[in-house]
């Protein structure tokens, strides 16, 4: 941080209100910072080519953007959060662009596959997942090039999607810097196809795709309520490194009796030190989230979700980074509601995990 940047920074901790309104004119969440000044910064990726059921989540960044500024800054965890300095890039527009060019591509390349694969229209699609398949390792490069620059110099990185395939390469990138860590992934789907519908970097695939990094030592899942069964006997057959806890057995224990607190602890016993959280909205119960791609009965609360994150961090683990995504606006304002809120816990508690942000002790 140059000296410049350092004045600027405090100029701005000493002047700004966070009682006051959000300022649209400011950052993500009325913050005054600038991803140089900020010690977390939010990455958005608008990506959402292979969406197999609906779409819209694209779109997730900005609305999320929007939202923020009606978000209370205020936790009675961590009262001075603002002061830690969070803000988000602009969102590259070639990226943007890119989404909406191939995504009518993949839609009637899924289409096709829905009405049978008629042979008649099979010069027309063979070479689709190939063609998406090089964007989609173009932007794993991209996306692990810039989040790379952006953990050397020294920042805490949130990937907002877009589509759960988007985080591959900040995985990647943090693969580069970390001997062995674990990823907890809160979902209604396992995302453990192969190449699902043929596309290779697909949003159902990006956990098998994330396990082919040998850094990733133990996938804990946490919500899951829709899987096949080549994704429960990839489960099976993972020797432990992938654990499940699954929506139905959650729930089981709990209407058996047992509390959140005690399953929380059992998530927490699978993960190693660091941890990388991967968040996709779709893991709390659909009321909270109506608009993304691939609803599911059931799911977390919010505050449910909140409570598990707080202890993984309250554990003494390390968030080394983290995404959310699958926010679509959809016809409401809700989704980016919610997906605000969440947004600025995740973080936070990272940014405690990482010892930049000081949390009031818990009572006893």
């Amino acid at each position: 941080m140059t000296d410049s940047t350092k004045s600027s920074l405090e100029q701005k901790l000493a002047s700004f209100d966070p009682n006051a309104l959000g300022d649209s004119a400011g950052g993500i969440f009325g913050l005054p910072f600038t991803p140089e000044e900020a010690q977390v910064v939010v990455v958005p990726v608008p990506w959402e080519v292979t969406v197999s059921y609906r779409a819209g989540t694209a779109e997730g960044p900005a609305a999320i953007r929007e939202a923020s500024l009606q978000v209370d800054l205020y936790d009675p965890d961590l009262p001075d959060a603002w002061r830690m300095g969070l803000a988000m890039e602009e969102p590259d527009e070639q990226i943007a662009a890119q989404s909406l060019e191939l995504r009518p591509t993949a839609e009637e390349y899924i289409g096709w596959l829905e009405d049978g694969e008629p042979e008649e229209a099979h010069a027309q699609f063979s070479d689709v997942p190939a063609r998406i398949g090089v964007k989609g390792l173009a932007l794993l490069e991209w996306l692990k090039a810039k989040t790379g620059a952006l953990l050397d110099a020294g920042k805490g990185v949130v990937v907002l999607g877009g589509d759960h395939s988007t985080p591959l390469g900040y995985m990647h990138a943090l693969a580069e810097r970390h001997e062995e860590f674990g990823i907890l992934q809160i979902d209604a789907h396992c995302d453990l196809r192969p190449a699902y519908e043929g596309f290779e970097y697909s949003h159902a695939s990006i956990m098998y795709n994330a396990l082919k990094l040998p850094q990733v030592k133990k996938l804990v899942q946490v919500g899951i309520r829709d899987y096949c069964q080549q994704e429960a006997e990839y489960i099976e057959q993972s020797n432990g490194r992938v654990a499940l806890f699954a929506d139905r057995f959650l729930q089981a224990e709990m209407l058996g009796g047992k509390s959140w607190k005690k399953e929380c602890k059992k998530i927490i016993a699978q993960l190693p030190q660091k941890v990388y959280l991967s968040f996709d909205i779709d893991g709390l119960d659909p009321k909270l989230c109506p608009g993304t791609g691939t609803p599911v009965p059931g799911g977390l609360e919010f505050e449910q979700a909140l409570y598990l994150l707080r202890m993984v961090v309250r554990s003494g683990r390390i968030i080394i980074g983290c995404d959310l995504n699958e926010v679509a606006p959809g016809d409401t304002e809700w989704n980016a509601i919610v997906g605000a809120r969440l947004l600025y816990h995740m973080a936070n508690w990272m940014g405690v995990s990482q010892g930049r942000l000081k949390a009031r002790p818990t009572e006893k």
